[in-house]
């Protein structure tokens, strides 16, 4: 049986929630998909659209929210109601920096391309963008299993997992699905779970998506809006040749709405934006922005040998209640997190030879607070997205200056006060400069306590 290809339904206009770029008012023209026959699905069966849930015994007018100077709260952007529900759940009151400059513009369908750190909000501000459209936007003809509307590609698998839960949380009033497909993980699951019903959105990394695509379970013909997360580190870890691919399945980009974001722009992100968006706008939050306002940084001069004794000094004290330790190698890592073991320290161990099942019960036990301390790679940390989070110990500095700032940002999220400490020794103290030009700053160098060698 044939399936007929849809065209995106225009956007409803509402009125401006902020101020906005004039110029930018109206979503930009976007061509219809060609009326050509697709081939068809072998094997695939139709299932009815799944029942929406109940409506929840809730208006938007139980969200009060005063209005504060220079803010943007949730519920002037003419939200639907049942994400409205699910943001006043989380405690979401008012839009951080990135929310506020990208959603006036995604809502209304424009493509988008933003530079920001983790740690700003920009995870909910394409998820938002992307639920509230799909919500407007609903498909009456009946679909397919395995043909979602909404693709969400980011590089690692803990970090595409900490966006598929906070996406599970943003859809919660909604009939929308959310399915997460990573490596590592067992196929015939994630298999079952695209056969079990219809998907509205996957979220992925790129090489088990390809995974899917290739054996026919996927098919990204229908993808209505597509987000590109952290494309920086997807350069980095080689995976464009693969997200490529992947776009090259999608929609022309005049027919999709096209999301990315990526916390530098180098000359070769700069010509992939202009490959894959369609008249973008551009929004920038500035790294510094982020990255210090609210992390204590110290920054400790110490011996290559004095090292250990002082992190677990460090971890001792009453205040250090929850600790991440990032190391450059995985070999550094795995000897960090057997001393600190067998010093009887609660500690998990989070690197790519570890595998995912492992990974996924260590985070999840480090959000719980059965475990203290996480030993982290970069790839691994860039996962890591856990409110409370008391302290980020540098134990080698990182060779990347753009690592310290993802580094740090792990502690003093969601305007909580936390603290970084870097150890700069002899063999890696010369990074520092390159680390101060980023930030815009000096940081203070201090000599450990003397009792603490």
């Amino acid at each position: 049986m044939l399936k007929k290809l849809f065209s995106r339904k225009p956007r409803e206009s509402h009125s401006d929630p902020v101020e906005a770029n004039p110029a930018a008012a109206e979503a930009p023209t976007r061509q219809e998909k060609p009326a050509a026959k697709p081939k068809s699905r072998a094997g695939g069966k139709r299932k009815p659209k799944p029942e929406a849930k109940p409506a929840p015994a809730w208006s938007v007018e139980d969200f009060v929210v005063p209005e504060e100077p220079g803010k943007v709260r949730f519920h002037d952007l003419g939200l639907d109601d049942g994400l409205m529900h699910a943001i006043a759940d989380l405690g979401f009151q008012y839009c951080s920096p990135i929310q506020a400059a990208v959603l006036p513009h995604t809502l209304r369908g424009h493509d988008a391309i933003g530079k920001a750190q983790t740690g700003t909000g920009k995870t909910a501000a394409f998820l938002i963008s992307v639920i509230n459209d799909l919500i407007n936007n609903p498909i009456e003809e009946e679909r397919y299993q395995g043909e979602p509307r909404a693709l969400v590609i980011a590089p690692t698998r803990e970090l595409v997992q900490q966006i598929a839960e906070d996406a599970i949380g943003l859809t919660k009033y909604t009939d929308l699905n959310v399915v997460t497909l990573i490596g590592g993980m067992d196929y015939q699951k994630q298999q079952n779970q695209l056969a079990r019903d219809l998907v509205d959105i996957v979220i992925a990394t790129p090489g088990r998506l390809l995974d899917f695509t290739g054996r026919g379970d996927l098919y990204l013909d229908g993808v209505e809006q597509l987000v590109i997360d952290e494309a920086d580190r997807m350069l980095d870890m080689g995976f464009i040749p693969q997200v490529k691919r992947i776009i090259r399945l999608t929609p022309k980009k005049e027919s999709r709405q096209t999301l990315l974001f990526s916390a530098t722009f180098t000359e070769d992100i700069i010509r992939l934006t202009e490959q894959w968006t369609y008249q973008p706008v551009n929004i920038e939050i500035e790294p510094e922005n982020v990255a210090t306002d609210n992390v204590d940084q110290r920054v400790f001069l110490v011996e290559e040998r004095d090292k250990f004794n002082i992190l677990q000094r460090i971890i001792r004290m009453p205040e250090a209640e929850s600790v991440i330790v990032f190391a450059n190698r995985r070999d550094q890592t795995r000897r960090l997190h057997e001393r600190l073991r067998k010093s009887g320290i609660r500690c998990g161990l989070l690197s790519g030879e570890i595998p995912q099942n492992k990974r996924t019960q260590t985070l999840a036990q480090f959000k719980e607070g059965k475990i203290q301390v996480l030993v982290a790679t970069d790839v691994a940390g860039r996962g890591i997205h856990v409110d409370g989070i008391s302290h980020v110990v540098n134990f080698t500095l990182p060779e990347d200056p753009e690592d310290y700032v993802h580094r740090i940002g792990r502690t003093g999220r969601a305007g909580a006060k936390g603290t970084s400490i870097s150890f700069a020794s002899e063999d890696d103290a010369f990074l520092l400069p390159e680390i101060e030009k980023l930030l815009g700053s000096k940081l203070a160098c201090e000599q450990p306590p003397e009792e603490w060698s």
